[in-house]
């Protein structure tokens, strides 16, 4: 049983490099996805990987459906017009198409699956809320409530924010292969509650004018490797691209230097690795998931032992992973928890939301390092407020060392780490709830007509 060195934590809380990295991707100001920061972000972290000692550091390209934001308006009549400033209150949601619609608004309170069958949704504005209640059993994604609006007819679609602070919420509601369906953009808590009193005191109409740019662009891709030359790798990975809205600092800023951090602790102690780690930063996740795809669809999964995605890092010091019924990744963690008796929170439930899920999707043993983030869900994620400041140094430091502490026993050459078959993945998918929300965002990925027989995406004796 590999544990980490005294040393290796010595040097791990008295590091800043992840920190100085931090700050160089915030100041950036914009890392979209395909937009000039994130290639800058990129070569930030390329520079990282070589000064912490990693090899073959590299930066590929790929194409992506780009999204620019340009200008946008919402105009409510309720007794008087009331108009609502675009950079405060309001902002487009990215792969939102331009559009200029005027109809009756309807509020669907959470925007559950139920809540869309209740109302009459065709040919109105359709507000629902960012929050999901405790009690529905699963999260409901941004993208599902807003496929669920375009499929029953909707014109637009409003995203209000649950937190205060009059932060209007972004993400992405794009297609695959270019821009959804209608105009939608995200309005604040306040906003959206002034705009609930409206819809509850008689008919209200809005007008939604929103005016973007959509063409294709280059996202990109950063990696380089730690270890020996083994036919097998572990990935530790997280996401260089960020909301233009905001800093980026802890989605997912705080992922990508945990990542360059990851592997600068491993190089100080690559004698004792027994599988080599592939440090792997991607691009354009915000948007589509779309460089984990790239790059899953370009590699053999064979080769993938597993894969430990870091994607909500930086709410607090105390990690908090989902395995996906992987149970020997889960393994690892809590023998972590317990060598260095530190609270992690180990669920074994799907998440389908970030990069590790183009592996697990095909049957890869793969898992999500979060941190507990409290009862605020994202918290100031996707908004103007996610900023440095919102971050602390010795959480980072506390997480580098769980998360290193764990990726050592993952890369343990007689830990086995079966994959799955893709029908279980699916099954267990279904099973936990996410098939009729993935299919209205349209990320469902599973062919109903193969993976009854599909095989594991790698041998189950590795």
């Amino acid at each position: 049983m590999t544990t980490l060195p005294t040393t290796i934590v010595g040097d791990a809380y008295t590091s800043t490099r992840h920190w100085d990295l931090l700050c160089n991707l915030v100041d950036l100001d914009n890392r979209m996805a395909g937009q000039d920061g994130e290639a800058e972000g990129a070569k930030f972290v390329k520079e990282a990987f070589e000064s912490n000692g990693l090899r073959d550091a590299t930066i590929s390209e790929f194409e992506i459906p780009g999204w620019w934001r340009e200008s946008s308006a919402l105009t409510v009549e309720h007794d008087r017009t009331h108009e609502f400033d675009a950079q405060h209150e309001t902002v487009a949601l990215p792969g939102t198409p331009s559009g200029d619609v005027e109809a009756e608004l309807v509020d669907v309170g959470y925007g559950l699956p139920e809540d869309f069958e209740a109302a009459d949704v065709e040919g109105k504005l359709v507000m629902a809320s960012s929050m999901t209640p405790d009690d529905h059993g699963r999260w409901i994604h941004r993208a599902e409530k807003y496929g669920a609006a375009a499929r029953g007819g909707a014109v637009g679609f409003l995203f209000r924010n649950h937190l205060e602070g009059n932060l209007p919420p972004t993400g992405s509601i794009g297609k695959e292969d270019g821009p959804g369906d209608i105009p939608a953009v995200g309005v604040s808590k306040e906003v959206g509650d002034r705009l609930v009193r409206y819809c509850g005191s008689g008919e209200t109409t809005a007008r939604l004018a929103v005016n973007c740019r959509n063409e294709p662009t280059n996202s990109r891709n950063i990696e380089a490797v730690v270890g020996p030359d083994t036919d097998e790798e572990v990935l530790v990975t997280a996401h260089v691209d960020a909301h233009d809205v905001g800093e980026g600092a802890n989605d997912n800023g705080v992922g990508t230097v945990l990542v360059a951090e990851i592997g600068r602790l491993l190089v100080e102690m690559e004698d004792a690795l027994e599988t080599r780690v592939r440090c792997l930063v991607f691009g354009a996740e915000e948007v589509g998931l779309f460089g984990a795809y790239h790059w899953a669809e370009a590699h053999d999964m064979d080769a993938v032992k597993c894969i430990f995605n870091m994607d909500g890092a930086g709410y607090s010091r105390t990690a908090d992973v989902y395995t996906h019924g992987f149970d020997p990744m889960g393994e690892a963690f809590a023998e972590v928890r317990d060598e260095l008796d530190v609270p992690v929170e180990i669920h074994d439930g799907i998440r389908p939301h970030s990069d590790h899920w183009p592996f697990v999707q095909k049957g890869v043993a793969g898992m999500q390092g979060r941190s507990i983030a409290g009862e605020s869900g994202r918290g100031w994620g996707h908004t103007h407020g996610d900023t440095l400041d919102k971050l602390d140094v010795r959480d980072l430091r506390d997480l580098s060392v769980v998360f290193t502490a764990a990726v050592l026993k993952l890369a343990e050459e007689d830990r086995e780490i079966p994959h799955k078959s893709v029908a279980d993945v699916r099954d267990a998918t279904v099973e936990q709830g996410f098939e009729a929300g993935m299919r209205n965002s349209g990320t469902w990925p599973f062919d109903d007509d193969e993976t009854a027989d599909a095989e594991p995406a790698a041998e189950a004796d590795r």
